[in-house]
């Protein structure tokens, strides 16, 4: 039985995910909830080695089903590991990206069929879905901007391959966009233009209803 709550930030590469989810998960402790943050790929031992192989510019040929496999499989691990247990003793868990992510990237950026990458992630997470997902949106040229605007470190082979290039991009915001009017129970879609504050409200005023604040 799931008695705490699971929230999940997704969007395009320059969104804000990472910080916008410090961001939550600080406010929601502030509050006085236990929170765990966590991200994909990572969040466990066997997903912190996954993720350099998969954001590596050096890590060898990858395709779209591959890099799915991988992910999933770190999934699997962050799933029964740290969200699972956390939700069900009463924690709110904030991630930053979850299944969504493949389908947006692997799925409609990449090719693959959405029906193979939902039974890969149903597998994985034993179906375990969020209460509340948080798409940033962004359009692609801002993000890219953003991003190789930041430290050359920190870009991965999804905003330095030549395959992902910004028609890759714009395929994966049109994706999260559909995955979002799809499911609006679950979905909210927040501007991740204005600044970080102003988003960091927008974002809050979508999961007060969730946390009774």
């Amino acid at each position: 039985m799931l008695r705490g709550l699971f929230v999940t930030l997704e969007g395009p590469d320059g969104a804000g995910k990472s910080s916008q989810a410090e961001l939550l998960a600080a406010r929601l402790r502030d509050q006085g909830h236990e929170v765990v943050l966590t991200r994909e790929p990572g969040g466990t031992q066997l997903g912190e080695l996954v993720r350099g192989v998969l954001l590596q510019t050096s890590a060898g040929a990858h395709d779209g089903l591959s890099d799915a496999l991988l992910f999933n499989a770190a999934r699997r691990r962050l799933t029964e590991e740290v969200i699972r247990p956390a939700v069900a003793r009463g924690a709110i868990v904030v991630c930053d990206r979850y299944a969504d992510s493949t389908l947006a990237y692997q799925g409609y950026g990449a090719g693959v069929s959405l029906d193979v990458l939902r039974t890969l992630a149903g597998i994985a997470t034993g179906g375990l879905t969020p209460h509340r997902t948080v798409l940033i949106d962004l359009p692609v040229t801002a993000g890219l901007t953003r991003r190789h605007g930041g430290a050359t470190a920190d870009l991965t082979r999804f905003e330095l391959a030549a395959e992902h290039d910004v028609e890759f991009h714009e395929r994966v915001r049109y994706g999260y966009l559909e995955l979002a009017a799809a499911e609006p129970e679950r979905w909210r879609v927040v501007d991740g233009g204005p600044n970080r504050e102003s988003v960091a409200d927008a974002i809050w005023k979508t999961v007060e209803d969730l946390v009774g604040a």
